[in-house]
């Protein structure tokens, strides 16, 4: 099973993955992949972001990791594959996301995209557009430590995402932001 752990820049992915890690599960690195294997086929000046061959990388995953039995794929761009078999989006209250990047010093304007992208559930509707809703899944990691997501994600697997209401799409609402900003 293939499980893409994506959501919006600064919502917690990387160090989600690492506590997978430790707890023994396997994690490919989306942007490691795409440098490594030369999926990166333009840089974005203007908005500082790496152009990536979806459906290259796409195949690449399909055929190294489709035979794994669980296997997180992890990067914002991961719901874009189409191989994957489940799909978790970390969210965050865009107030705590614009903290969390503001960390990474980006520019405002970079942050402001992104602060954007989660308001409009973004990364939401691109993963309706390719998958079925109920493959979908939402964390709000808002108030939740590193470690609580971890465990929401783990048992969530053990539980072959099964009877995980509180999970389902559709609970997490972020629009009344959008006149924050």
């Amino acid at each position: 099973m293939i499980i893409a752990l994506t959501g919006t820049p600064g919502t917690g992915k990387t160090s989600v993955s690492k506590i997978l890690i430790k707890n023994d599960f396997k994690v490919v690195d989306l942007n490691l992949i795409s440098k490594q294997k030369g999926y990166i086929i333009e840089k974005d000046i203007k908005r500082d972001t790496n152009i990536v061959d979806v459906n290259g990388l796409n195949k690449y995953i399909k055929d190294n990791y489709s035979r794994s039995d669980i296997v997180f794929v992890e990067g914002h761009l991961s719901h874009l594959l189409k191989c994957v078999d489940k799909i978790i989006i970390l969210r965050c209250h865009p107030d705590k996301l614009r903290k969390n990047l503001g960390l990474r010093k980006w520019s405002k304007t970079k942050i402001k995209e992104n602060i954007e992208a989660e308001i409009l559930d973004v990364i939401l509707c691109e993963a309706v557009d390719l998958h079925p809703q109920n493959n979908i899944f939402e964390i709000d990691v808002t108030y939740l430590s590193i470690n609580e997501v971890s465990k929401i994600i783990i048992d969530m697997v053990k539980k072959r995402f099964k009877n995980i209401k509180e999970y389902k799409i559709g609970h997490i609402d972020w629009s009344e932001e959008i006149l924050k900003l």
